[in-house]
């Protein structure tokens, strides 16, 4: 079942993809310009060398792509269990109250949003010329699904406990007890993972690693007897496979904040529903590390007045230092399943 969900994702994807490149090509959906500055309002030089070109005139929000397609297949699978014949559609249906209704609202309700802001972006909409919504409105916005998941795990779902591998009673770790602050922690962890979303710069890089992810989510769910959510995590990654077809080098579009933040609220909650919120920075590991080298290179900035990388990502680092783009990504890539298998490992054994 979760093999064959990941084939039929991947096919509507194909099936869909060619449709939506050509409407985001038609209606001109891409920005007119590279970033021209760093988060902190410095030129942004090495940067803007590297993707003055690349950038412009390919569309964005290619990431509809990925939750158009879960959106399909679910409610596809959904449809054909209320027919009695033959026995085994009613056994289709992954449309789950305890597991699948809170990941799936997270997708959505992300896509939703970050396709707000790619809207904002390409055309620049009011006073958010150019720059789509302003860096304090999507944290708040972040928070705020944070703040829903959290208080529907604590009050609804009864969660206050997590579990961490591994310590104390080898191998099977212990259960930390929470309350309430499970809640502050799903926020935390949820902004944590939307900053993650820096790694989607390069042709197939998020694309690849989501996938690495999202497949080590599948496995510990279905070890956990969690079938539905299995399914659920198996029909993003089977839908990133068909993304990532039009999205390698050279690239059709990109992911954009409508794949970006729906992939990782989705990822958030996935990562409490199987209670692997200690193991999800190694398995996301990749996103740790590019997040950290933009704090890392902030601070040698301030405190140093220096640099340590040529640019930040660091896969732009790389990209500077003359690796070519797809190199990068692959290479990443690999990065990306080694810490997955790792994670997913650690949770097992645990």
């Amino acid at each position: 079942m979760v093999f064959a969900v990941t084939a039929l994702s991947s096919v509507i994807g194909f099936v869909f993809a060619p449709i939506l490149i050509r409407y985001l090509y038609r209606i001109r959906f891409w920005k007119k310009e590279a970033r021209k500055k760093t988060i902190t309002g410095e030129d942004a030089a090495v940067f803007y060398s590297l993707h003055k070109e690349r950038e412009v005139g390919i569309p964005r929000a290619g990431g509809a792509l990925i939750w158009t397609s879960v959106l399909i297949v679910i409610s596809l699978f959904f449809l054909l269990s209320k027919f009695s014949q033959p026995w085994w559609f009613e056994k289709l249906n992954f449309l789950s109250r305890s597991e699948t209704w809170l990941p799936l609202f997270a997708l959505i309700a992300g896509a939703i949003v970050g396709l707000l802001d790619d809207v904002l972006q390409v055309f620049g909409l009011g006073k958010y010329v150019g720059g789509g919504m302003t860096f304090t409105h999507r944290l708040l916005i972040v928070i705020l699904i944070g703040l829903i998941g959290g208080w529907w795990f604590y009050y609804q779902l009864g969660w206050n406990t997590i579990h961490i591998p591994l310590i104390f009673d080898f191998p099977q770790g212990i259960d930390l007890m929470l309350g309430f602050w499970l809640i502050p922690l799903f926020i935390l962890v949820m902004v944590a993972s939307w900053a993650g979303g820096v790694i989607d710069g390069l042709d197939g890089l998020a694309g690849g690693v989501f996938a690495s992810i999202f497949g080590a989510f599948a496995i510990i769910a279905f070890s956990q007897g969690k079938a539905d959510l299995a399914v659920f995590s198996a029909s993003i990654a089977g839908a990133l496979f068909a993304f990532l077809w039009y999205n390698i080098p050279p690239a059709k579009f990109y992911m954009g904040e409508t794949g970006i933040l729906g992939l990782t609220s989705t990822m958030t909650v996935v990562a409490f529903l199987t209670d692997s919120v200690v193991v999800l920075p190694i398995i996301a590991g990749v996103m740790v590390i590019e997040v950290g080298s933009i704090i890392l290179q902030l601070l040698s900035k301030k405190f140093r007045k220096k640099k340590i990388w040529l640019s930040t990502p660091i896969h732009h680092h790389f990209e500077a230092r003359g690796w070519p783009a797809h190199q990068v990504t692959m290479r990443f890539w690999l990065i990306s399943i080694v810490f997955a298998s790792l994670g997913t490992a650690i949770k097992l054994l645990g």
